[in-house]
């Protein structure tokens, strides 16, 4: 049975903000925190529904359209900066009244929870940080290049298939595939090319030592976007945060592993992610 209740948009941040909700605050779930899931650089919020419907069991669920993706504002000439996206996500959460809540932020989703968390908002409660590029000024660069996700884009607006895709994310499940083909000419270049270049600029290791509230960090076992050096700096940056590797994943960790995603995150959001 789904767990899906909806899709709509609030305006927030001086924004339309589009999301998808998952669970809903009845039984077991109002008694728990709420959970925003803010996605990576190219992936609307329809991607993640898979990972929706399952946190949707026991957690009252709300998976972004990051500004530029998806459904959201997508005008060329937005302020598509980190610090614009994470002002959107604080006041998403004040939009909509949400008292209690935590981020659950992948990459570039996890680099906007960053840098949201070190204003110690009121009603930020924890905080998942899924494999978060370290890359910033002086650091190596992000592993990924810019072209793959430039080229994928443009193929994308000019319509393609599931199978045309494949080039790009050869390891992805069919359906997988061709959710990508369906949603990616949603992402607005613009936004796309600043926030890849922002992963140099922005220094979310000074925003660290800010956050307050308990931290986990999941990262990719295959993954190299964060080693096993950076798992040190942040422990030394952020004392206390929980740390964790997922096995047989690359960084779209729940994409690789999905069962061993959900696992990673224990009892850490309040409960485990059983099926």
């Amino acid at each position: 049975m789904t767990t899906y209740l909806y899709g709509a948009n609030v305006n927030a941040n001086g924004i339309r903000q589009h999301y998808l909700r998952y669970g809903g605050n009845e039984g077991q779930r109002a008694n728990r925190d709420t959970v925003i899931i803010i996605p990576g650089i190219t992936s609307p919020a329809i991607t993640w529904g898979f990972v929706g419907e399952r946190f949707g069991k026991h957690f009252d669920t709300y998976v972004l359209d990051v500004r530029g993706r998806g459904l959201s504002d997508n005008a060329d000439g937005l302020d598509y900066s980190l610090d614009a996206q994470a002002a959107d996500v604080l006041e998403f959460a004040k939009a909509l009244g949400l008292t209690r809540y935590a981020l659950v932020g992948h990459s570039m989703g996890a680099r906007i929870a960053i840098r949201a968390a070190r204003t110690q908002p009121q009603g930020l409660t924890r905080l998942v940080l899924v494999d978060p590029p370290v890359s910033g000024p002086g650091r190596r660069e992000y592993p990924a290049k810019l072209p793959w996700y430039v080229d994928s884009m443009a193929m994308a607006r000019k319509g393609c298939s599931a199978e045309d895709m494949r080039a790009f994310c050869p390891t992805w499940t069919e359906e997988q595939l061709q959710l990508r083909a369906e949603w990616l000419h949603t992402c607005n270049e613009g936004a796309i090319i600043r926030s890849f270049e922002d992963f140099h600029k922005d220094d979310i290791h000074s925003d660290l030592p800010k956050i307050t509230v308990p931290t986990l960090l999941m990262a990719a076992e295959r993954g190299d976007v964060i080693l096993d050096k950076d798992v040190e700096e942040i422990k030394s940056l952020l004392p206390g945060v929980e740390t964790t590797r997922v096995p047989n994943a690359g960084h779209m960790i729940p994409w690789d592993n999905e069962e061993g995603f959900y696992e990673a995150f224990g009892e850490f959001l309040g409960a485990r992610l059983s099926a």
